[in-house]
């Protein structure tokens, strides 16, 4: 039996993990903002559900949090930072009042977040940190460029906890899930007020398909939940876990495209050594 604590079950993944972490009858802090919506799984399971108010941007709520766990069930075994939210723009349509929030939600809440549980982890070997990125933190498409920004900020911030982590016995997930059929082009997706007809061509159809796509996504959540949790089960993880055909698609396109730039340039892009003909 683990103990868990997840970020954002107000919902999305977020909620569809929590209620599976609970159903199977782990132990659970459930956190969002507000936590009437986390009311009805505490009531259900309440041998085994503590909630909590948890804003990843206000500071103490995650050590609460944390303190919570270890005193109502004695310790923490799995941390899913999954608390965020989206934004769609082209750079030079947002302002900063517009993207900041989201790097403070998505990077800087996640770091907060992940100190305050380390302690607490450290103490269980075969912990997990599981980071909730994106297919967005894969590769950068127009439009989502901000997001991009904070995703991949969180797969290199990741990918350094792992190799920190592993003498340790801690393993780090980065959870790269597609499109799901969750609220996330909906409350949890940002628009840029202002539209600049320059970038009509390439940023104008994101903003189209977050209004003719919401709540028709190809991705079944719970899917994507049973395989979030076989992997946190699992002995030896992946550090990469793209959720699927959409973010295996930008995971292989990206691989390709990189492979195709360093074969191209690499006879010139090495000779850069001191003595190294030119």
């Amino acid at each position: 039996m683990k103990t868990w604590l997840i970020t954002g079950c107000s919902s999305g993944l977020g909620q569809r993990l929590a209620e599976a972490v609970a159903a199977r009858g782990d132990r659970l802090v459930a956190t969002a903002r507000s936590t009437d919506s986390l009311l009805p799984l505490s009531e259900r399971y309440p041998e085994t559900v503590r909630s909590i108010s948890l804003d990843v941007t206000r500071a103490g709520d995650a050590a609460k949090a944390v303190a919570l766990a270890k005193r109502a069930f004695g310790g923490l075994d799995v941390l899913v930072n999954n608390a965020g939210f989206g934004f769609i723009g082209a750079i030079e349509e947002a302002e900063p009042d517009e993207y900041r929030p989201m790097f403070e939600a998505n990077v800087f809440g996640l770091i907060e977040t992940t100190r305050a549980a380390l302690p607490a982890l450290r103490e269980r070997p075969g912990a997990r940190l599981v980071n909730l990125s994106s297919g967005a933190g894969i590769a950068g498409s127009a439009g989502f460029g901000f997001y991009n920004a904070t995703k991949f900020a969180v797969e290199g911030l990741s990918e350094a906890l792992a190799q920190e982590l592993a003498p340790l016995g801690l393993k780090v997930i980065i959870v790269e899930p597609g499109p799901f059929r969750t609220e996330f082009l909906g409350r949890s997706m940002a628009t840029a007020a202002r539209e600049i007809d320059a970038y009509a061509e390439t940023v104008r159809a994101r903003r189209r398909y977050r209004e003719t796509n919401d709540g028709r996504q190809a991705g079944d959540p719970d899917k994507a939940v049973a395989v979030m949790l076989q992997a946190i089960d699992a002995e030896h993880p992946p550090l990469h876990l793209p959720i699927g055909p959409r973010a295996h698609a930008i995971a292989e396109r990206k691989l390709d495209a990189f492979r195709a730039d360093i074969a191209a340039w690499r006879d010139i892009s090495i000779a850069t050594d001191f003595g190294a003909p030119t």
